[in-house]
């Protein structure tokens, strides 16, 4: 199954290609998000990231329902020990599960 996961923008900025690529935080775990398809997102925004793409802005609210249901589902356990979080805690809402393509590592448990 293929996943978007909430995160929350960080850091907005340019690259050299005149893209807006982002910084989003995913339970605690940062990545480097491309921002093209939603270029009003601004920090403290919340956004749904698919295989390194946010691709909608969401509020706070939507996003720790969203995160807590893919929590409870395990589909963040991946990242969950990766951020060193006991996966009993609620971490940041935020994206993205291991796999999604965002950070060059091919996809777990059957996803895509």
């Amino acid at each position: 199954m293929c996943l978007g996961v909430p995160g929350k923008v960080l850091t907005v900025e340019e690259n050299a290609q005149g893209m807006s690529m982002g910084t989003v935080s995913f339970g605690g775990v940062n990545k480097e998000i491309c921002l093209a398809y939603v270029p009003e997102a601004r920090p403290g925004d919340h956004v749904i990231v698919h295989a390194g793409f946010a691709i909608s802005i969401i509020d706070e609210q939507q996003a720790a329902e969203t995160f807590e249901i893919l929590r409870r589902m395990g589909e963040l356990a991946d990242l969950e020990e990766g951020a060193g979080a006991a996966p009993e805690a609620a971490p940041e809402p935020g994206p993205t599960a291991a796999g999604d393509g965002s950070d060059g590592a091919p996809p777990s448990r059957g996803r895509g």
